[in-house]
């Protein structure tokens, strides 16, 4: 599917590219970091928690530059700089090396994530773009698989070379999801840096003045932690605290997959508004809970039952993934100053940025450290940032 409009088809193709590639590191990244550049992997966490930290700060930062220079522009110079990152990372030799350019990649694909949703809400209206943007979440997470499944090429060989040949691949697809970037029509920045009386055109609202937006997106940053729930806490309870066997979590991973695929488009038709939103984040936040709880039942059961419950598990949290996202989408555009889309699209992807940074530490820190008092602990925190969404709203 590449899309019903020249801007959804231009993205379509960029992001299946990009998407390719990000699968591919998936697979084989921690092992070129650990075997080839020689970090242990207490330094790559460290390395790549900083580079979080980069990250919020581009998702922010391209936010203000999208209203000024145009989405489009920012969009395919960040492309560009991570693919050219994602290939220096095949010269890194020593921890600080690795962690400058780690900043470099994470910065700029924060600063895409801004981009690609200011773009969205320069060119779409309503429930437009909700939906837009979930046709685009199910084409990210089908090729995310299939660039998983293609690491296992690497995988296999086990040998430095693979490892080196799989993130050479992954940034020459970066790079080349960037060259459908440039037939990308001009949005209203852009036509306004060649028109000077709209350039002079009143400025919009500052999104830090406007503390309910903030607001909805710190507390979106909290409900990000879900995704480390699914790829940091998921397998190192299933591994360390379950009698399910090992394979498990692989099939757990491939079910969320199909799931968020089939599910996203039809969850986002659910979201018809404001209070609609809220009210579908609150009721994300209950799947949440419910996805704590059969995880934390999980652990002291046998096999058969263990692996029935996670299963149940990850089928809450898919509901809760695709419930979350489309009610935050629509809240990140429908609340937006649409004079300050960057800037407002900012603000919402540094809360996502956020809560992609702290979730393997929340999540080790409560639930794989401390079993059912942790689930408890991280359900209540995502009943509290739900109900806290739906009040805002």
């Amino acid at each position: 599917m590449t899309g019903h409009s020249p801007v959804e088809r231009v993205l379509t193709l960029s992001i299946a590219a990009s998407s390719l590639a990000k699968g591919v590191l998936f697979g084989v990244s921690a092992l070129f970091f650990t075997t080839v550049i020689g970090l242990s992997p207490a330094t790559v966490g460290i390395g790549l928690t900083v580079a979080g930290a980069a990250g919020m700060v581009a998702a922010f930062s391209a936010g203000h530059l999208s209203d000024r220079f145009g989405a489009r522009r920012i969009l395919a110079v960040a492309t560009v700089v991570q693919g050219v990152a994602l290939a220096g990372y095949c010269s890194a030799s020593s921890a600080l090396g690795f962690t400058l350019i780690a900043c470099v990649a994470v910065g700029a694909q924060g600063a895409q994530r801004t981009a690609q949703a200011t773009l969205l809400a320069l060119h779409f209206t309503g429930p437009d773009r909700v939906t837009v943007r979930a046709r685009l979440r199910v084409v990210t997470n089908v090729f995310v698989g299939a660039g998983s499944a293609a690491a296992t090429v690497a995988l296999a060989t086990g040998t430095p070379a693979g490892y080196l040949v799989a993130m050479l691949a992954a940034s020459a697809l970066v790079l080349a999801s960037a060259a459908p970037l440039r037939h990308l029509p001009a949005g209203p920045v852009d036509a306004a840096m060649s028109d000077p009386e709209r350039s002079a055109a009143t400025p919009g609202r500052s999104p830090l003045r406007d503390f309910r937006y903030v607001g909805i997106a710190a507390l979106y940053g909290v409900l990000t932690i879900q995704f480390g729930l699914l790829t940091v806490g998921m397998p190192l309870w299933v591994t360390l605290h379950t009698s399910a066997p090992a394979t498990t979590v692989a099939l757990l991973l491939v079910l969320n997959t199909v799931l968020v695929a089939l599910c996203q488009v039809p969850a986002a038709r659910l979201v018809t508004g404001v209070r609609a939103a809220g009210r579908t984040v609150m009721g994300s936040s209950l799947f949440l809970v419910l996805t704590c709880l059969l995880y934390a039942a999980a652990g002291p059961v046998p096999a058969l039952a263990a692996v029935t419950l996670l299963v149940l598990a990850v089928l809450a949290a898919s509901a809760a993934e695709v419930l979350s996202e489309a009610g935050e989408w629509s809240l990140a555009f429908d609340l937006a100053d649409p004079r300050s889309a960057g800037a407002y699209q900012g603000v919402s992807q540094t809360g996502f940025a956020a809560g992609t940074m702290l979730a393997p530490a929340v999540v080790t820190g409560t639930a794989v450290s401390h079993g059912t008092p942790g689930w408890l602990l991280l359900a209540a925190l995502f009943l509290t940032a739900g109900t806290a969404t739906h009040h805002l709203a």
